[in-house]
């Protein structure tokens, strides 16, 4: 088969199994398990401390010991193993504990499935840069495959999307098989250290005052990244409580309105390159914030009602302005700014702080709001997404005040 249509085919089945259970595990454990919004924000944590330390420490072992389709092939195995026990638990404790096994070994397939592309690619003698983000699109469409399908089967509030999702990656790890053998550099003159791997000789960078409170605010606003998948589905659920609500198409299948989120991600991306050149990284990250802020309010605001869902539909475009003008511009920004000796160092920090700390305190801390603002298992998702709101509102406000948009070409070491 051809190498591009393999690899189209894992970055379906890779993020088809993401988006199984990403948006729709917290309806399930909220609305059918009757978990916290505490329990629910602590689970989805995992992801969070997952990505702290595991991407890089597995692709250590990629690069030295095990090679990066079989490594990819044994984490899906665990993580389908990890699925299904998760189907059939209703303890929060146990179920935070197998969904942190099963982060571990699923993260850092989203950086190893970088990796085996790039390394197929190059081996057919194609061009990555131009080869490969028509190939990782279908990631994102197996994304919104599976919400829609977990969505029109009605199974948001069942363990199904688990057994899909584990399934899925069962199929994906004996489809890894498929794939051209990828080595190790066991035995090449020059192999990157430990510490440079996780990305730790990066943390020179907080010499630099600009790159320390471009760093600070990587966490504070990666904290924020992972509310709306967290909580958007059951917000949205809540309204099938109000009877003129309870068959709208919007309470019927959330996640189908949700993947207007990804959908608008696709299409954003494509902005991102234009804005940083006319107005550099300080005014496309406070677009960002200002785009949370509208997320948010948006969400806060919005229902199914006619009117009401029309600001839904806003809230789910406004998302891939919010998303990719900070992911993006802020990885481009990183890689533009440092010494070629740190850069790849400097990407792995980048993520530790967003989708490792950041992510993680952002869970946590909006379960308890969430919980926080919840009465006899009702939520005042109003008041919860004004919070939001309003803390995506102040990071704005200080990021212009102390943030220089300097638009110097010098690396910084």
């Amino acid at each position: 088969m051809n190498t591009k249509i393999q690899l189209k085919i894992v970055f379906f089945l890779q993020f088809f199994i993401w988006g199984s259970w990403l948006i729709t595990l917290g309806s399930y454990m909220m609305g059918t398990l009757k978990f916290s919004g505490t329990a629910v924000g602590s689970i989805y944590g995992t992801m969070g401390i997952a990505s702290l330390f595991m991407p890089g420490l597995l692709g250590v072992v990629a690069d030295r010991w095990i090679p990066a389709n079989r490594l990819y092939m044994i984490c899906h195995l665990i993580g389908a193993a990890t699925l299904f026990i998760a189907a059939s638990i209703t303890s929060p404790f146990i179920m935070f504990i197998i969904m942190l096994i099963h982060c571990l070994a699923f993260m850092p397939t989203i950086a190893i499935s970088n990796s085996i592309s790039y390394s197929c690619l190059e081996s057919q003698g194609l061009d990555v840069i131009t080869q490969f983000p028509s190939i990782r699109i279908f990631g994102t469409i197996g994304f919104i495959v599976a919400m829609w399908l977990v969505s029109f089967l009605k199974l948001e509030l069942s363990n199904m999307q688990l057994y899909i999702a584990g399934l899925s990656s069962i199929l994906l790890s004996l489809y890894t098989l498929t794939l051209p053998f990828i080595s190790t550099s066991q035995g090449k003159s020059e192999k990157k250290s430990l510490i440079t791997s996780l990305g730790l000789d990066a943390f020179v960078l907080f010499k630099q005052p600009r790159m320390a409170i471009f760093f600070l605010f990587a966490i504070l606003l990666g904290g924020i990244l992972q509310i709306t998948n967290t909580f958007g589905n059951p917000f949205i659920r809540s309204f099938e409580d109000i009877p003129e609500y309870a068959n709208s198409f919007a309470v019927q299948y959330p996640s189908v309105l949700l993947s207007i989120s990804q959908i608008s991600e696709v299409v954003f991306i494509l902005f991102v390159p234009f804005f940083m050149k006319r107005l550099g990284i300080k005014y496309v990250m406070l677009i960002s914030m200002l785009a949370w802020v509208a997320r948010f309010g948006l969400f806060a605001y919005g229902n199914p009602s006619p009117f009401g869902f029309v600001l839904l539909l806003l809230s789910m475009i406004v998302y891939g302005c919010a998303f990719d003008f900070y992911n993006i511009s802020g990885s481009m920004y990183v890689d533009k700014t440092v010494s070629p000796n740190i850069r790849n160092s400097a990407q792995g920090l980048f993520m530790m702080m967003t989708n490792g700390i950041g992510a993680y305190l952002g869970s946590v801390s909006s379960g308890y709001v969430v919980e926080y603002y919840t009465i006899e298992n009702v939520t005042d998702w109003q008041t919860v997404w004004l919070i939001f709101a309003g803390y995506s509102l102040i990071l704005a406000v200080v990021f212009a005040l102390i943030f220089k948009n300097e638009n110097s070409n010098e690396n910084i070491n």
